[in-house]
């Protein structure tokens, strides 16, 4: 059974439209990334999956249900971009309190605070929390209940890199528990190891969708090949530029080239019979794929 199914989605506040002919899906133990500007529409999905919004038109179905379903509402987690918790209760009373709301048994306060790291201040308030405690905290509320399907808006704000790296963590033990997840960020650097598929939104509509592979077979940007300890490299930069190899940088005997991907093997067969100091190769990151489909959009004005 399918998590999550939107089926071309149009959603409009007035004469605003937010969201238009939008399409995803989302199977159990699928991490989907989920980008775009500010006011791309993500915020809106995120309501429309929660049961907040319904749809002008167009179909959400969420794990087989209504979203506005009670008991389909029971088995999801939701950590928002900014938290905010009464801060005369303590971490532990704030998780008990949304135990309560959300019928999640009470044994698992204890647990999830010492999941999240928070055991040692389960018992101060809130009020004294920093950032990345409450965020924190705010991860440890969207756990309560065992959630099959985990909506996570900006889980890394206010995170330590240790603890950002303990996020991950969670999240790939989540994935493997058969637990979806739909994570917005616009910290991309990191999120790329632990997502299956990405959605690139933009003004509303879907502008690409895929594994990282897919995105990159669509983007077609060129693979950069750094080199050091090249001899003759003026002389040798000057052979590749004849040949048409784009050459990004030089200094001194190191330089960058940029290759198509169907070229690197013929590349790379022909580097290796040269003495070098080292070799690296980068593909296109997701940052790199983000940032050209953003371009493009923008460079049509912003339109369909």
């Amino acid at each position: 059974m399918k998590l999550l199914e939107l089926e071309h989605v149009h959603q409009s506040f007035g004469r605003q439209e937010v969201l238009h002919d939008l399409s995803l899906s989302l199977d159990e133990g699928e991490v989907l990334g989920l980008f775009g500007h500010n006011g791309a529409g993500k915020t809106t999905s995120m309501k429309l999956i929660l049961g907040l919004l319904r749809p002008g038109q167009g179909r959400v179905q969420v794990l087989g249900g209504d979203p506005e379903d009670h008991q389909v509402r029971r088995r999801l987690g939701y950590l928002p971009e900014n938290v905010t918790f009464y801060p005369q209760l303590s971490g532990r009373e704030t998780l008990r309190h949304f135990a309560r709301l959300k019928g999640a048994p009470a044994a698992q306060v204890g647990e999830l605070l010492e999941q999240v790291g928070l055991q040692h201040a389960a018992d101060r308030r809130v009020k004294t929390y920093s950032k990345g405690m409450r965020q924190r905290l705010g991860l440890a509320q969207a756990l309560l209940g065992e959630p099959r399907l985990l909506l996570l808006d900006e889980p890394t704000v206010g995170l330590d890199p240790i603890a950002t790296h303990e996020l991950y963590q969670l999240l790939d033990r989540l994935r493997a528990q058969g637990t979806g997840v739909i994570l917005c960020s616009h910290v991309l650097p990191g999120v790329e190891r632990h997502i299956d598929r990405a959605a690139i939104l933009a003004g509303g509509r879907l502008r690409a969708s895929g594994d990282i592979d897919a995105l990159r077979a669509q983007a077609q940007l060129p693979v950069i090949v750094r080199l050091s300890g090249l001899a003759d490299s003026a002389q040798q930069v000057a052979q590749w530029q004849q040949r048409g190899v784009k050459v990004v940088s030089v200094e001194g005997d190191c330089c960058e080239l940029a290759v198509a991907d169907s070229e690197k093997i013929a590349l790379l067969r022909e580097l290796t019979q040269r003495p070098l100091l080292d070799l690296e190769l980068r593909q296109p990151t997701l940052e790199d794929l983000y940032r050209f489909f953003m371009q493009r959009f923008a460079a049509a004005g912003g339109a369909a």
